[in-house]
C-alpha cells in the first residue's frame, strides 16, 4: 500500500502498460507534492497524504456512472410524481360541483307537486307555469 508515502510503487497503467516506480516529489513537479496519490493503475505526486485510493481508476468511473443512473431514475420518478399530483389537483378543482342545482327539485320525498302549463300568448311563445 502506498498511502502516506513518498514512494510510488511500480504499477500497470492504462492498457496494461508497465510504469516504473518513482519517488515524490518528482523533479518536474511541485516541491510540495510529497505524497504518492492516485489509484492502483494511475499514480502521481500530490500534497495530500490521504489521496491514494487502493482500487482501479476505472472503478471510479463505474461508481460515477452508477450514481448518475441512480440520480436519473430518481429524477424521473420525482417528475412523474409531481406531474401526477398536478393532474389530480387540476381534475379535483375542475370537477367540483359549481352549485347546489343538480337538476332535481328540492322537495321532501313523498310530497306531490302538480305543475300546470298555460300558454297565454301564442304569438310571443310565453309560457306561464303554475304550481299548486
Amino acid at each position: 500500500v502506498s498511502d502516506m508515502n513518498s514512494e510510488c510503487e511500480s504499477y500497470y497503467g492504462k492498457e496494461n502498460v508497465f510504469v516504473e516506480g518513482f519517488t515524490c516529489p518528482k523533479a518536474d513537479s511541485d516541491t510540495a507534492a510529497l505524497f504518492c496519490c492516485g489509484f492502483n493503475d494511475l499514480k502521481y505526486c500530490c500534497d495530500d497524504p490521504n489521496s491514494f485510493f487502493p482500487y482501479e481508476y476505472g472503478y471510479m468511473w463505474w461508481l460515477s456512472f452508477g450514481a448518475l443512473v441512480g440520480l436519473s431514475v430518481a429524477a424521473v420518478v420525482l417528475l412523474a410524481f409531481i406531474v401526477t399530483l398536478c393532474v389530480l389537483c387540476y381534475l379535483f378543482i375542475t370537477t367540483k360541483p359549481r352549485g347546489l342545482d343538480n337538476g332535481l327539485p328540492l322537495r321532501a320525498p313523498g310530497t306531490d307537486c302538480k305543475i300546470t302549463v298555460r300558454n297565454d300568448n301564442l304569438t310571443t311563445g310565453e309560457i306561464t307555469i303554475i304550481e299548486s
